[in-house]
């Protein structure tokens, strides 16, 4: 898509009704979803190894990273109900918040951390204009490092996906999420094509960041979207990752999980997210090597920062290869 599109769409947003916008996107991504079988849930391609792959720490077969993004006041409410429920099966996750959206409370964020959670910054704004122009970007970019360094974060994720990596390095990140592997769905629907990490140089000797993509289907896109009514798609691509010796990224809201009997029209039930859970502890245990974002990060900027790839996807400004190492 566009960046011309990309902008008209985010134009025309708020003037959509909520209840159309979502009937108009499942029009759409249902006649989408046909075309683009052979590409999702699995694309093939994203399996490449890196080169001179070891393996994960502690001879784990694959990586699991656990992340939310709390779009609004509804799903920051609900963070510490998530944050139970994942404590109480052995996990950690980000929560990642947007906080000139709606406020963030300092007693929650200090809850999530003395717990063993990670905060990061999911833009400012939900608007989807933060790369219309260079000076609107640099100057979301002051605040959003304000941000950082007040929360004592070091990652970051962009609203809808939208990215241009070679921008990111005016953020004091130490990882971006703002791709994913594969996922057609998006409105910028070029995937990086791998299901490891990334490292992102910046012109300096030794600058850059890594880039973290998810590689679970979002749950918006699953549940609210495409009304799928279990988590076969989760289940089957998580296997796949683990086969391929990746990493599963997983990207929930809770602002679209309900937590009681019966949830309103945009949500699904908590039952999903803690079915998959259960499935991954059942299935892989001792298997996969768990850890936060930062965590897997700073693994990756301290071990393979030195790739080399010449490759370029598509979709990304000619700024990131589909392989391992970007130079931007």
């Amino acid at each position: 898509m566009s960046s011309k599109i990309v902008n008209l769409y985010y134009f025309l947003k708020p003037l959509i009704p909520r209840p159309l916008q979502i009937l108009l996107r499942r029009h759409i991504v249902a006649r989408k979803r046909k075309s683009c079988a052979d590409v999702w849930p699995i694309d093939q391609r994203c399996a490449c190894i890196p080169k001179n792959w070891p393996g994960w720490p502690d001879r784990k077969n694959f990586a699991v990273i656990l992340t939310h993004d709390v779009e609004t006041a509804k799903g920051h409410d609900r963070c510490r109900r998530l944050m139970r429920l994942e404590m109480n099966l052995g996990f950690r996750s980000s929560f990642n918040f947007v906080p000139e959206k709606y406020s963030v409370s300092p007693e929650l964020r200090a809850v999530l951390a003395e717990n063993g959670f990670e905060i990061g910054l999911h833009g400012l704004y939900h608007d989807g204009k933060y790369f219309r122009s260079r000076k609107i970007f640099e100057k979301r970019a002051e605040l959003i490092n304000n941000y950082l360094k007040d929360w004592n974060s070091c990652g970051f994720r962009s609203p809808s996906m939208l990215h241009r990596l070679d921008w990111m390095h005016t953020l004091r990140i130490e990882y971006d999420s703002s791709t994913f592997d594969t996922d057609p769905f998006e409105p910028q629907p070029e995937g990086i094509r791998t299901i490891f990490p990334l490292w992102v140089s910046g012109g300096a000797p030794g600058a850059g960041f890594v880039e973290l993509p998810y590689t679970l289907p979002q749950d918006f896109t699953l549940f609210i979207i495409m009304k799928e009514p279990g988590i076969e798609i989760w289940k089957q691509k998580l296997d796949w990752i683990a086969e391929n010796g990746g990493m599963v990224l997983m990207n929930t809201h809770p602002d679209y999980i309900h937590f009681e009997t019966k949830g309103g029209a945009e949500e699904y039930t908590v039952s999903h997210y803690l079915d998959l859970l259960q499935y991954l502890r059942a299935k892989h245990e001792n298997r996969y090597w768990h850890v936060l974002p930062r965590e897997i990060a700073r693994f990756w900027a301290g071990n393979f920062s030195h790739y080399r790839t010449p490759e370029s996807a598509p979709g990304n400004s000619g700024s990131i290869s589909h392989l391992h190492r970007v130079t931007v």
